[in-house]
């Protein structure tokens, strides 16, 4: 072979070696906020489910980054990215029930008094941010002052809402830095089926999702199977709440009917979910 074409292959090859994205290295203290002792055994069991460390990678966590987690239930992620950003010098906001709304129930205020107290210990959790959240709430922050931001489950929830999608994505586009990430899980639809109005089986189309975030201004730049359940059939008779971890046995407002089989919905396991990474650009 001539000197020439050994010099074109030679420099072909630096050009591709250029374009493909290093291997992340792993990151160890994410690891160790995941197998940490301040996490709750409720939460740890769902870990095969949720695939924490995968999921948290693939959405660009990172040490040093301000992270916002908006509507974080019960602190499935709180466990982990609290103590995560305490030991490698970064911010979790945890964006929870808006104290400001006149219109707040006392159950949520309540709510959000119980998450704080249950989160309040700082030598476990470090010191957790908060940031009201909901349907008339101020923004989550500082123009461009978050790396992350972080919805899980949450977008049918908002999808019964008249105004509310456009509102927290317009939040979510305002709030992070150029560069930033939307990470976004919900429980998947099948597409071969309409959605239901406002989500009301739990269950959103991924062309949903992805049309509210390209219409805030986002870009979608990945998405992952890390979540995919195949074997959820997506017809349950109380929607996603009949599978685990709810595991609903009658009607919203009813009481739990001892008589339900539960056995197929328990094989089922938890709901098939999109995962999806958002960059602003």
């Amino acid at each position: 072979m001539s000197h020439r074409k050994l010099a074109l292959l030679a420099a072909f090859a630096a050009t591709v070696a250029i374009a493909q994205p290093a291997a992340a290295a792993e990151d160890k203290a994410l690891q160790a906020a995941i197998a940490g002792p301040q996490r709750s055994a409720e939460h740890v069991a769902r870990d095969a489910a949720r695939h924490p460390y995968e999921s948290l990678a693939f959405w660009s966590v990172g040490p040093k980054k301000t992270i916002i987690e908006v509507s974080p239930g019960t602190g499935y992620w709180t466990e982990i990215l609290a103590p995560y950003a305490k030991a490698t010098g970064g911010t979790y906001v945890a964006g929870v029930a808006d104290i400001l709304n006149p219109k707040l129930s006392d159950g949520a205020r309540k709510g959000r008094a119980e998450f704080e107290g249950k989160y309040a210990d700082q030598a476990k959790f470090g010191k957790i941010a908060y940031v009201g959240f909901g349907p008339v709430s101020e923004p989550l922050g500082a123009p461009g002052s978050a790396d992350v931001v972080i919805t899980a489950r949450n977008v049918h929830n908002w999808m019964g809402q008249e105004g509310m999608m456009d509102k927290v994505f317009k939040d979510f586009h305002a709030v992070l830095k150029k560069g930033g990430v939307l990470a976004v899980e919900e429980h998947r639809s099948d597409p071969t089926r309409a959605q239901l109005p406002g989500a009301s089986d739990g269950y959103v189309a991924t062309d949903t999702v992805i049309a509210a975030a390209e219409k805030a201004g986002f870009k979608l730049a990945a998405r992952s199977e890390i979540n995919a359940n195949p074997k959820d059939t997506k017809d349950h008779p109380f929607g996603v709440w009949t599978l685990p971890p709810v595991r609903r046995s009658a009607q919203g407002g009813q009481p739990a009917d001892a008589s339900f089989d539960r056995t197929k919905y328990d094989a089922i396991g938890e709901s098939d979910r999109m995962t999806l990474r958002f960059v602003k650009p």
